[in-house]
């Protein structure tokens, strides 16, 4: 995985971001992707399997990190494909033009159109229990030649430090829980009773889950891969989706855990995995863009309650709902700059960094030592470019702030790519029935 953006550099995009008005006292947010980092992330991804199996290794972007079109074209472009979850992550990645090959659906709610839809394109499906296997064995057979097929296994090898992003517990609700009662033998059977059943899917680790136990949900699935094609007779099952989930460090700008640490450990806890039998897909979205996203907002005002001095901004729950509801296991780091968008320096002082939204919590920091904020400075919230502007709230109407991708040029000047357009108060109003206004009164 590639460093963070070295700060000098994020510094120079925060000052031209400025400069250039995409941030502004009519703009008040703005959201900078770095898409030198982006690629360079790709290619440690790319990198670090390849050094460990010389087997296929699709890398399928979790699309859910970043549903933005340019985003997936980008990622595309660098020899990623898509995970997709839903009807509207489909259509985002065919808008990106990412093949069906190199895409994968999963999702723990697929509809039977939704299913139609993947086989008739060719797009790899994973079914998440029986009652979608049953699903497919309707369908199947009016498939000429099926997409690969997988069934999704929890390996319930256990959570990390957030409940709520934790997928390989006991209960948790994706996948076919391996060491329940019968399951394993249930899994089995399944296998040999659909010959065009050729991969299982896991996905142990997300935010707060060591390493460790995520490859113990990879080792868990591939021994019953192993068992599976030792009661067939024969490899029927030809590829492992390991997921993804590597952790990101939000405390700093080292980069810990790395692809190549990550990819090492599974190499050496799993070697059957990776001596070029199995082909393998992974499914990575935080750890690849978050590091490289920024969002800027001016400070509109500032005042002290109760001897708390209290800046407020124009980014908060709509931009970062995670960090606002859930600050503790989302903790955001904070640069200021001034009104030109230069650093800003001076005697750390504790305060409260707030957002625009009606309700007390709408806060991006509490009580964290910065260079006292002022009226016009511009603060940053560093670390932002996966779930964070590109899944906008839309708590108290606020609208969604442009997001611009940007690269240095030789002269060490910035340029930026719209990625997409800052979202208009008359948008607002379309989308909450502004032509329908009569709807509800008429008889």
């Amino acid at each position: 995985m590639a460093s963070a953006p070295a700060p000098h550099r994020r510094d120079r995009a925060v000052r031209a971001a400025v400069s250039q008005s995409l941030l502004s006292p009519d703009r008040p947010v703005a959201a900078l992707l770095d898409t030198e980092g982006v690629r360079a992330s790709a290619a440690a991804l790319r990198a670090a399997f390849a050094a460990v199996t010389d087997a296929p290794v699709l890398h399928a972007f979790a699309v859910k990190a970043s549903p933005l079109v340019p985003v997936l074209r980008l990622l595309y472009e660098e020899g990623l494909g898509a995970e997709v979850a839903s009807p509207g992550e489909l259509a985002l990645a065919s808008a990106a033009g990412v093949p069906p090959h190199l895409t994968v659906l999963d999702s723990p709610a697929k509809t039977a159109a939704e299913l139609r839809e993947a086989l008739a394109l060719g797009i790899a499906v994973n079914a998440d229990n029986p009652q979608e296997l049953a699903r497919l064995d309707a369908l199947v057979p009016a498939a000429a030649a099926p997409p690969p097929l997988g069934l999704r296994v929890n390996a319930q090898v256990g959570g990390g430090s957030i409940d709520a992003m934790s997928t390989a517990t006991d209960t948790s609700k994706f996948g076919v829980g391996l060491r329940d009662p019968g399951a394993r033998a249930w899994i089995v059977r399944a296998f040999l009773d659909r010959p065009w059943l050729t991969r299982l899917h896991t996905h142990s680790g997300s935010q707060g889950v060591p390493l460790a136990r995520m490859a113990a949900g990879v080792r868990a699935v591939y021994e019953l891969a192993e068992e599976i094609n030792a009661a067939a007779g024969r490899r029927q099952v030809d590829t492992v989706d390991i997921g993804g989930g590597l952790p990101v460090n939000f405390a700093s700008d080292e980069e810990t855990p790395t692809y190549e640490a990550y990819a090492r450990l599974l190499a050496a806890e799993v070697p059957g995995l990776f001596d070029g039998r199995y082909g393998l897909v992974t499914e990575f979205g935080r750890s690849l863009l978050a590091r490289h996203g920024t969002v800027l907002a001016r400070v509109e005002y500032t005042k002290t309650t109760g001897a708390r001095p209290i800046a407020v901004t124009h980014a908060g729950v709509q931009v970062a709902a995670r960090t606002v509801y859930a600050p503790g296991s989302w903790p955001l780091r904070i640069a200021v700059y001034d009104a030109e968008g230069r650093p800003k320096g001076g005697p750390a002082v504790d305060q409260d960094v707030a957002g625009p939204a009606c309700f007390a919590g709408d806060l991006l920091a509490a009580a964290r030592p910065l260079p006292l904020l002022e009226p016009g400075d511009v603060v940053a919230a560093l670390d932002t470019g996966a779930y964070y502007f590109a899944h906008h709230y839309a708590y108290n109407s606020l609208v969604r702030p442009g997001v611009y991708g940007w690269t240095t040029r030789p002269d060490g000047s910035v340029r930026f790519a719209t990625v997409r357009p800052p979202q208009s108060v008359a948008e607002i109003v379309a989308e909450a029935g502004g032509d329908l206004r009569d709807a509800l009164v008429r008889e």
